[in-house]
């Protein structure tokens, strides 16, 4: 019997989602959801995982719920096609994650490098490893890749949607699922991480150059900003340094502005609003030899990015006047969720022979025994 093919994906709710998220993941998920190449589809809103480093600011998670919520649904994901949930609404997650935390060293999850990397950005430490895995971290936040491969083989995902700095994490919980199937036999999936097949949408740069967006750093684009906002982030947006004048030789690599048409831009939209090149390797031909000004190239950019955003704002209003129903769908995905993951769990409380009460066998021959 062919295993069933199942996507499992999601974003914590610290903010607003950025055009880091869309090129990332989320336009992703609406093709994924839309070739219907899938059994089941779990898109969830990561509020456990927030809390790890926003465990003193719980307003700020509980008021971004539906801030996230709104730019699913904006963007084209749909209730009736995928199961879109709050990972806090499924208790099955916690204790999945507590009996996998035994499989894990804490060796192991000091060389996980999205681990290390996240808690620098974080400040829970500057000054070397030891200080990094010091007093100053949350167990919950430095044991985060075993919550979650929780959240991915509690729904038996066969396959992650996530950018290239999330492999790491993938890796992590096959190591999991591999060493809880060799121990207890075959119980859990292994996962696989689908990276965009654009490599300029893996790690989209944030606007001012550096080497990710994030909405920690003020430099992102989100997908619910007016126009108006946009255009003065676009106009603002780093380049290239040297390209003073011009009539400069400018630079391609390295440069946000280029980075970003990578990512979104295709022939049809130099049809309609560059019609003087035929795509971007004449655009980046002309600019690398000089003759060719930043300004230009930002209001073509700005253009490329209204038309795939205004219509994500225009069904955002529209999600915007009917919050209560939005979180009804969160509710109904949430429920069937949990009986998802509820399952999983009988699986794994049955391999590891914690399952006391329903074991009959382990009932009758404990009777016989002391009835002797």
């Amino acid at each position: 019997m062919e295993k069933a093919k199942i996507i499992l994906t999601g974003d914590r709710p610290t903010g607003k989602l950025h055009i880091g998220h869309f090129v990332g993941s989320l336009r992703g998920r609406v093709e994924l959801q839309n070739a219907a190449d899938y059994d089941k589809m779990f898109v969830f809103i990561a509020d456990a995982q927030a809390l790890t480093d926003n465990f003193d600011n719980p307003e700020k998670v509980r008021q971004n719920i539906i801030e996230v919520a709104l730019d699913y649904l904006s963007v084209g994901l749909d209730p009736n096609k995928v199961t879109l949930f709050i990972q806090s609404m499924i208790p099955e997650l916690t204790e999945l994650a507590f009996y996998y935390m035994n499989l894990v060293t804490v060796a192991r999850l000091q060389r996980n490098p999205t681990v290390k990397s996240e808690i620098a950005m974080r400040g829970f430490g500057k000054d070397g490893e030891e200080q990094v895995f010091g007093s100053g971290l949350p167990v919950g936040f430095f044991t985060y890749p075993i919550s979650q491969a929780a959240d991915i083989t509690a729904f038996k995902a066969t396959m992650v949607p996530a950018g290239e700095d999330q492999k790491p994490m993938i890796e992590q919980t096959v190591e999991i699922v591999r060493k809880f199937n060799s121990i207890y036999g075959d119980t859990l999936v292994e996962p696989e991480i689908l990276l965009p097949s654009n490599k300029a949408c893996c790690r989209l740069p944030g606007t001012d150059g550096k080497a990710k967006m994030s909405k920690s750093l003020g430099n992102c684009i989100y997908l619910s900003e007016s126009a108006e906002e946009m255009h003065k982030k676009v106009m603002g947006m780093y380049t290239d340094p040297l390209h003073i004048s011009i009539n400069d030789p400018g630079h391609v690599e390295g440069n946000t502005v280029f980075t970003y048409l990578d990512a979104f831009c295709n022939d049809g939209h130099f049809a309609s609003y560059l019609p003087d090149y035929a795509n971007l390797a004449e655009l980046k031909e002309h600019y690398m030899r000089g003759g060719l000004g930043d300004v230009k190239i930002k209001k073509f950019l700005e253009k490329v990015l209204n038309e795939i955003l205004e219509p994500v704002r225009t069904k955002r209003k529209e999600f915007e006047k009917d919050i209560p129903e939005v979180y009804n769908i969160l509710k109904k995905g949430s429920e069937v969720a949990r009986n998802a993951a509820a399952k999983t769990l009988d699986d794994v409380r049955n391999a590891m022979k914690i399952n006391y009460f329903d074991d009959a066998k382990l009932i009758a021959e404990q009777a016989e025994r002391f009835a002797k």
